[in-house]
């Protein structure tokens, strides 16, 4: 079986970064993709995927990234289920395992 995904986006909001009680970074950003066709009306819709990061990838983006940037992620796909409330939740998150940062002023830095 493949679990594999690849986004190109901009990023959302600032990366928010903390480390876990085993000493581990972790940081979570936002990623808005375009959708590959048009609208009835014409218009590009997009999704927001949450894209979460580990270790130095983590600090990476913490650093690199800002709001607007463009990135291109490669990961997979994470689905969890949980009950609240007596009621079923699914949530999909990308895993990120590498990432390209793609604005010019970034890839100049970088």
């Amino acid at each position: 079986m493949i679990n594999q995904c690849v986004l190109v986006g901009k990023v959302v909001r600032e990366p928010e970064i903390r480390t876990t009680p085993k000493g581990n970074t972790i940081a979570h950003m936002l990623v808005e993709a375009d959708r590959s066709f048009r609208n009835e009306d014409g218009s590009l819709s997009s999704d927001i995927f949450q894209v979460t990061l580990w270790k130095g990838i983590a600090e990476e983006c913490a650093s690199l990234c800002h709001p607007g940037s463009l990135v291109g992620i490669k990961g997979r796909l994470q689905a969890t289920v949980y009950e609240k409330n007596d009621r079923t939740y699914y949530n999909c998150e990308v895993i990120a395992e590498k990432v390209s940062f793609l604005s010019e002023r970034m890839a100049a830095s970088g």
